[in-house]
């Protein structure tokens, strides 16, 4: 088929999916020289702007329509909608967000509500160790229970003081700075505590399971 009859999208996997086959295979990066006070992993470089990084879908989801569910191996389980998620007590965090497509921007102020506070409502389960995130556009990644737990870790509705816009995932998005940003996922929808880790949208095209910039896991 032609490159022109084919659907942005599927070019834009299949191309990711090449760069993660490719890279598995490439010698580690060099440490990059940090002027920052040790705040860019290796490999990285800052950017000012917020790249915009997606499969060119932008799911148009009014704030009004927007809705959360917690589910899975929790005792209480849980659906907000965005007019009761502000009325949960609000965490403002500035953090740094890394890519793994190698571009850093540090200093985000973001406002929004705490996964630790929202997980103290559901109160997971013992056997509850990980968390598959869904969003409404079809995108689904993996992580650890803990790094839900962690103080920066947020569900966001404002970036630098602004409503987050469409194209960065609003109404509502997920912000886990401690992780590659593909973690971080836009248009969240749900969030399932499970017990194990499963493969979301890019770790099964080869990409790292849990993704910690500081070890340069962008690939599994």
């Amino acid at each position: 088929m032609p490159d022109t009859l084919i659907p942005r999208r599927d070019k834009l996997i299949a191309e990711k999916e090449r760069w993660a086959r490719d890279r598995r295979q490439a010698p580690p990066a060099k440490p990059t020289v940090l002027p920052t006070g040790g705040r860019v992993p290796a490999g990285q470089h800052l950017v000012r702007d917020w790249p915009v990084l997606d499969l060119g879908t932008h799911p148009n989801i009014p704030a009004r329509d927007w809705s959360l569910s917690l589910e899975g191996l929790v005792q209480s389980p849980l659906t907000l909608t965005y007019a009761d998620l502000q009325e949960i007590p609000q965490t403002e965090r500035m953090s740094d967000i890394h890519c793994v497509t190698f571009w850093s921007r540090l200093d985000n102020r973001w406002r929004g509500v705490a996964t630790l506070d929202l997980l103290a409502e559901v109160r997971p389960r013992e056997e509850a160790g990980f968390a598959l995130i869904k969003s409404y556009d079809g995108y689904t990644t993996g992580l650890p229970l803990e790094y839900l737990e962690e103080p920066d870790s947020l569900l966001v509705t404002h970036w630098n003081d602004a409503p987050l816009t469409r194209e960065h995932g609003g109404p509502v998005r997920l912000v886990v700075p401690s992780l590659y940003f593909w973690k971080s996922a836009k248009w969240i929808r749900s969030i399932r505590l499970v017990d194990r880790d499963i493969k979301g949208f890019w770790e099964s095209r080869g990409y790292h399971m849990l993704g910690d910039p500081w070890r340069e896991q962008r690939y599994g």
